[in-house]
């Protein structure tokens, strides 16, 4: 059984990961660990936690990430981080954890998604001429924009397309550029996730989407990458597309 300390355990993701670590035949929850506490919370500090564990999973906020890998240094812990909107510090934090114990980052735990990336960067290749749009949907309670996803996906195509530059929404009198990637956000409701990703020429549309229908997927994806990170005896960092190898 692997044991799980989960970190941001009081929000919605938290909570739907905790359901799924109960439900599971491979996991075990060590502890639960929310700054802003709440209902079934074990502990609103992270050092405050000393429970014996195998990994840590974190849904919390980016803002966190220097205590939590700081935490992980100090446990000697794997850390899967599932955050989006980090700074560039808060990037470097990552990086120098990564040097003392594996970290997994990802700005989507979507296997979906990384489905969605592999695709889109053959079409990338296959069609070099084309424009390429990237359209992301979320609730109306998303505080980044674009998504980190949408980032991710982005990032992604300018592996192909070296000469990229993202355009962030579109607004004033001026044509499109040949090199181009524009990135649209839209924020309503209680949309969950959508990503869009666009590759047209004159003569024809591609189009390749991701539609997430519950929130359930990023959990699974998360317990998914726990199994793969426990495993690695490599330090580094990890994310989707290496777990796909």
């Amino acid at each position: 059984m692997i044991k799980v300390i989960i970190h941001g355990a009081g929000g919605r993701m938290g909570k739907e990961l905790i359901r799924l670590v109960n439900e599971s035949e491979d996991f075990t929850l060590a502890a639960t660990v929310d700054k802003f506490g709440g209902v079934g919370v074990g502990y609103t500090s992270l050092f405050d936690c000393k429970e014996d564990a195998d990994v840590i999973i974190d849904f919390s906020n980016h803002v966190l990430t220097a205590e939590l890998c700081d935490y992980a240094i100090a446990r000697k812990l794997p850390v899967i981080i599932a955050t989006t909107g980090h700074n560039p510090e808060e990037k470097a934090k990552m990086a120098e954890a990564a040097k003392v114990v594996p970290v997994f980052h990802s700005a989507n735990m979507s296997l979906g998604i990384a489905v969605l990336a592999s695709l889109a960067k053959k079409a990338a290749e296959m069609f070099p001429d084309a424009d390429i749009e990237i359209i992301e949907k979320h609730h109306n309670r998303k505080l980044d924009a674009p998504s980190g996803t949408a980032l991710l996906l982005a990032n992604e195509l300018k592996e192909v397309r070296t000469d990229a530059e993202f355009k962030l929404g579109r607004a004033g009198n001026a044509k499109r550029e040949k090199n181009e990637i524009g990135i649209s956000a839209v924020r309503a409701g209680n949309i969950v996730g959508d990503h869009e990703i666009i590759v047209c020429t004159d003569s024809q549309t591609l189009t390749l989407k991701h539609e997430a229908h519950d929130r359930a997927l990023f959990a699974e994806g998360a317990l998914s990458a726990a199994k793969y990170l426990v495993k690695q005896t490599v330090l580094g960092m990890y994310d989707m597309k290496t777990m796909m190898k």
